[in-house]
């Protein structure tokens, strides 16, 4: 009986024990301590109330304090109950630092909530950054087509990671300079020659305003030759003035042979009327001679007028066809 009470107390007192470690964490506190960190035991317990891990707290004091820096514990709490990196934050303030680079702990946690990597950035600051761009496809005046590729070095602009542009912008925008700059010149010779005038007028524009860099160089790696634009142009071009002019001459076509079809539809229509008042013609003399309108002598003189007129169109008609016979 007694052995099972003393076992009790025992895993009590164990209990009691973890408890208090980890509710007063004395050795965090010593570690601070002996690092040169002045923070209490009772603000190590009301970190813990408050949700804040005393380790990364007290973890970035004494890295800071080592480093020479000055941070205030409620300014570290804040900003990691605010969702933000707080050894990032750290780690970029010491970097910083060490690089002479004028970085406060206000803007690196705005910069670390902004959403980017604080610390990458005094890095790509301290040791610039190469992008190099996808191919851009420019025509020269001539018509000659140019592929050319560039190498942008580029650091962070601390003062504008919030609310700057990315890389996205920098290389638009670059591509935006190589196409005018090879799209100004007289022919693909003079690019092909001076490849570095492209990136002399392509930092004149001033290409890293309003963005989270600052461009250092523009070096154009590649250029390559490509297609004739200008020829395939002027061929399409020819291609099309041909199937218009084709067009046209078929439209004229279709319209002379409608007007043949309709003459020939007006020739017939004229015949057809013509036999119908030959057809009308015996009809009319004999109601001549039922009337009275016309005698029998009349009638003979009609035909010998008709008869006259054949023999004399015969007679006309023979010289022609003697002509063709010989």
């Amino acid at each position: 009986m007694e052995a099972g009470i003393i076992a009790v107390i025992v895993i009590a007192g164990i209990v009691l024990l973890w408890l208090m470690f980890y509710f007063v964490p004395v050795g965090l506190w010593f570690n601070a301590l002996v690092s040169g960190v002045n923070i209490s035991l009772v603000q190590l317990i009301l970190m813990r109330w408050r949700k804040v891990p005393p380790q990364i707290i007290v973890r970035n004091l004494i890295a800071a304090k080592k480093a020479g820096l000055h941070l205030n514990r409620n300014e570290l709490e804040a900003h990691y109950l605010a969702g933000g990196h707080l050894n990032l934050v750290v780690q970029a303030l010491i970097s910083a630092d060490k690089a002479n680079m004028n970085l406060d702990f206000k803007t690196a946690t705005a910069i670390d909530l902004a959403g980017r990597n604080v610390f990458e950035a005094v890095q790509m600051s301290v040791n610039p950054k190469v992008i190099n761009t996808p191919p851009v496809t420019a025509v020269a005046k001539d018509g000659i087509q140019l592929i050319a590729k560039a190498r942008v070095t580029v650091r962070t602009n601390i003062k504008q990671l919030v609310g700057g542009a990315g890389e996205e912008t920098i290389l638009a925008r670059v591509g935006e300079g190589i196409v005018t700059s090879i799209g100004s010149a007289v022919t693909h010779k003079q690019v092909l020659e001076n490849p570095d005038s492209i990136s002399r007028v392509v930092l004149e524009k001033g290409l890293d305003s309003g963005t989270a860099y600052e461009i250092l160089s523009i070096d154009i790696a590649d250029i390559d030759v490509g297609k004739n634009i200008g020829a395939q142009l002027q061929i399409d071009q020819a291609n099309a003035d041909k199937n218009i002019a084709q067009a046209k001459a078929e439209e004229r076509r279709a319209m002379a042979v409608a007007l043949e079809q309709e003459m020939r539809a007006k020739a017939q229509e004229a015949k057809a009327k013509v036999i119908e008042a030959e057809a009308e013609v015996p009809m009319a003399l004999a109601s001549a001679f039922r009337e009275g309108h016309l005698g029998v002598m009349d009638y003979y003189r009609l035909e010998n007028i008709k008869a006259d007129t054949q023999m004399r169109d015969s007679i006309a008609a023979k010289p022609a066809s003697g002509k063709s016979s010989k």
